[in-house]
Formats: structure tokens, C-alpha cells, sequence
């Protein structure tokens, strides 16, 4: 017999503390605290686990059901380094509208298509309203089975001993166990039903993904031992008002990560994109200040994106505004700092707005010269050569640091045509071909890629 009790749980680590506190007695997080009924068992032993009680010499263990089986989505597949391995369990967020069912229903389709017997668990739509969908990415192919509600039971009865191929659950979030006390989405539902599909996932060797809803701060909704369960998470990215999605492997115990895969949205589904190049740079216009080219690394692609930045005098009243899109809000500040105090380029009355074109999120301090040169392109009113690419790490004192990954970003750069390089002295050479300008200091930078106007008499 079950009792109810009252709890708190804290939404970042999953800790429990018997009453409300502002600061999670756990993390330290502030301000985490949920309250939610849990049922507490009594005279019951622990939950049945996955794997066998036999303890086993390392190098025996048998390697042969690792080895990740392709979907046939190439960009999927490269994402998560291969495929999907057998047992293991997905958890796949983004924003609502930016393509996180297409995606997963393309790959359903392509690996029915191929003769596997996979299942599409739709806990938000009807039957009605996914055949829909499916039926514009074209015929819907006979192995694709559906399951439309949000009883876990009835998942569990679906999936067990059935032989799948692969499960999709979309979402989690609005699946409910009637044995757990809460609403659906909540911490306790949440963490119950993520745990017995696991434990589904690994007793029948049934690759599963589970999709996942975000916050309004753009992270995974849910509480963070969601993360903690699962193998691998995938994230969608992408601004709605662009076609370019980006499927990006925050975490994977299979493979490395960081890797991503590129999709262009359409009107039938999501389509790879072979060569970024014309979704990137394609639109861009030489010889307006404020712009400079950079070879982002995502994973084992190099990437080139445009930098764009636009300074304006401030309005009479109000602070200077600073606003970063695609770029990390606090390197914006330090760039625009050392521009300043190192190369005479003071930026103090002046509303600065800097992006990355194309929706492309870029973190690495590889961009901090391209973010500088921008600037003080735009600042002086000057374009950057045409011709010119930027890369480099700036310091506080100005100086200018090697990045890795060089010969990765000067080959993407020979290959679409791009000469001429700006980089720190300290760059490894390149491809044949390439010219790399090397310098020391972001002062001697600005001079040579935009010295200021000279002035006529």
C-alpha cells in the first residue's frame, strides 16, 4: 500500500528537500524548488534494474551490439557518429515549430522504407492530424506503426516483446503514468515515465527517442535528471524565419560531440544540406563596412559564416545599447573593451548591434578578431577586403592567440575560393594557395584590414 506525501524537488538536480527553501540545499541553485505528491511505498524493494548481476572481465565484453545501425538520414546519421545503437535512449529538444517531428517522422519513413518494423508513439496529435503530416513528405510506407494517446501502460504493452526497430515517444512530456501522483509534465510524472522507458529501451534492446519540450529560456524542459538518463541529446536549432535547421549533439556516450548535421526546411520535410556555403554567404554584399567572413568549426565541419556589425550614435536620452544575435553577449563586451583601450577605437556613446547571419550560433573565441574587425569596420566606416577571412582568439592585452583547428578552417576557405587570411602570427601554415596575413597585436590588425580614411585637404 502506497501513502501520498508532500515534497520539494529542485528542477536542476533532481534533489528532494522536505519543505520549500529559496536555495536548493543539493546544487545550490536558487529558486528551484517545486513542490509535487510523491507516493511512498511501503514493504516494496528497490525498482527492477537493466543488465545482468554477473560481474564480467572488461575485456570480454562483447562490442558487436554498440555498433550503431544507419537510419539512412545521412545528416542524422553523422550527428550521433554512425546511427542509432540498439537500447540506447535519445532525447531530442528545440522550439516549438522548428521541425523536431518532421525530423524524427523523415527518419521513421527512411528506416521503414528499408524493410525495419519501427513505431511512432504520438502522445500530442491525433492519428488523424500525423497522418496528415506524414502524407505530404509522400506514401506513408506499411512498417510505420502509430500509437496515438499518452497512457504509459499502453506503451509499455505496445513495445514490449514487439521487436522494434526503433520507438519515437513525442513527448515525453505529455505521457502519464497513472500510478504517479501529478499532472502530466510534472517533475514526478516527468521522471517516472523517462524511467520506465529507459529501463523498456535497454531490457529489449530497442534504440528509442524521446522527444522533449523546452523552457522559455530556450533549455531542456523537465528536471535535469531527465538529461542524466538518457544516452544522447540532440537539439534542433533555428530561427523560424530561416530555412537552415541545425541538429547539434550536446551530449553522446557513443561518439564525440558537438558534431552537427544541416537541414533546409521545405515544404516537404527537412532536406540535407551538402554545401552551406550559398545559405551562409550567398546573400552577402562586399564592400559594406561592418562585415567579415569566419570559419566556424562545428564538430568535424568547418563552416563559413558572415559576422555583420552596425555602430550608431546613441539616442539623446537612455544607456548605450549592446545587443549580440548568435554571439556571446559577454565577448561582445570584452571585444568592444579592447578595441578601445588597446587599439584607439572607443565605442562609449554608441548603440553596437552585432550578428551572425544565417541563424548560426557562434561561441568559440576563434571569432573574437572577425567580431573585432567588424566593429571596427563598421566604426570607421571602412569594408574589409572583400577577399580578406579573419580567425583569431583576442587578449586582454590586445595580443592576438593562435586557435585550433587552422588548417581545418584554411582548407574550407581554398575550397569555396578564399585566399587571403587574416590570422595571429603564431598560425601553422596552410593549404597552397592561401595567403595568410599574420599579426601580432588587434591594433596592427585594424590598421591593416581598415586603417582609417585619409583626409584631403
Amino acid at each position: 500500500m502506497a501513502r501520498p506525501r508532500q515534497v520539494h524537488r529542485c528542477t536542476a538536480c533532481g534533489g528532494v528537500s522536505p519543505r520549500w527553501a529559496g536555495r536548493c540545499p543539493t546544487c545550490g541553485e536558487w529558486n528551484s524548488l517545486v513542490e509535487e505528491e510523491v507516493e511512498v511505498p511501503t514493504g516494496a524493494g528497490p525498482p527492477p534494474g537493466w543488465g545482468g548481476g554477473v560481474p564480467v572481465p572488461l575485456g570480454q565484453v562483447d562490442l558487436a551490439g554498440a555498433a550503431p545501425r544507419p537510419t539512412g538520414l545521412d545528416e542524422f546519421d553523422r550527428v550521433l557518429g554512425g546511427g542509432l545503437v540498439a537500447g540506447s535512449v535519445t532525447l531530442l529538444g528545440g522550439e516549438p515549430g522548428v521541425g523536431k517531428s518532421t525530423l524524427l517522422l523523415q527518419v521513421l519513413r527512411t528506416m521503414a522504407d528499408s524493410g525495419a518494423r519501427v513505431l511512432l508513439v504520438s502522445a500530442e496529435e491525433s492519428a488523424q492530424q500525423v497522418r496528415l503530416r506524414a502524407e505530404r513528405l509522400g506514401p506513408v510506407p506499411p512498417l510505420l506503426l502509430l500509437l496515438a494517446g499518452t497512457d504509459l501502460g499502453s506503451v509499455l504493452r505496445a513495445v514490449e516483446g514487439a521487436g522494434f526497430d526503433l520507438v519515437v515517444v513525442d513527448s515525453v512530456q505529455t505521457v502519464a503514468d497513472p500510478q504517479t501522483g501529478g499532472i502530466p509534465g510534472s517533475l514526478s510524472q516527468v521522471r517516472a515515465c523517462a524511467d520506465a522507458l529507459v529501463r523498456l529501451a535497454k531490457d529489449g534492446q530497442v534504440p528509442m527517442v524521446l522527444v522533449s519540450h523546452v523552457t522559455k529560456e530556450g533549455t531542456l524542459a523537465g528536471p535535469r535528471v531527465l538529461e542524466h538518463l538518457v544516452d544522447t541529446v540532440l537539439t534542433v536549432e533555428g530561427d523560424r524565419h530561416h530555412a537552415l535547421r541545425l541538429l547539434r549533439a550536446v551530449k553522446h556516450r557513443f561518439g564525440a560531440t558537438g558534431e552537427i548535421g544541416l537541414f533546409e526546411m521545405g515544404e516537404v520535410g527537412l532536406t540535407a544540406v551538402a554545401d552551406p556555403y550559398r545559405f551562409l554567404l550567398g546573400d552577402r554584399r562586399p564592400g559594406v563596412p561592418g562585415s567579415a567572413v569566419f570559419p566556424t568549426v562545428e564538430g568535424q565541419r568547418a563552416l563559413l559564416v558572415e559576422l555583420q556589425a552596425l555602430v550608431t550614435p546613441m539616442a539623446p536620452s537612455g544607456a548605450p545599447r549592446r545587443s549580440a544575435q548568435g554571439l556571446d553577449p559577454g565577448r561582445l563586451a570584452m571585444v568592444l573593451a579592447v578595441l578601445d583601450r588597446r587599439a584607439g577605437l572607443p565605442s562609449g556613446p554608441t548603440d553596437v548591434f552585432a550578428s551572425v547571419v544565417g541563424g548560426i550560433r557562434v561561441q568559440e573565441p576563434a571569432a573574437d578578431l572577425a567580431l573585432a574587425m567588424a566593429l571596427a569596420s563598421a566604426c570607421r566606416d571602412v569594408p574589409v577586403p572583400a577577399d580578406l577571412a579573419v580567425f583569431g582568439e583576442v587578449g586582454l592585452g590586445g595580443e592576438l592567440r593562435q586557435v585550433p583547428h587552422a588548417p581545418q578552417r584554411l582548407q574550407e576557405l581554398a575550397r569555396v575560393g578564399i585566399r587571403r587570411v587574416l590570422v595571429p602570427a603564431a598560425t601553422p601554415e596552410g593549404p597552397a594557395g592561401i595567403e595568410l596575413v599574420r599579426v601580432h597585436s588587434l591594433a596592427q590588425a585594424v590598421e591593416l584590414a581598415v586603417p582609417a580614411r585619409t583626409r584631403v585637404a
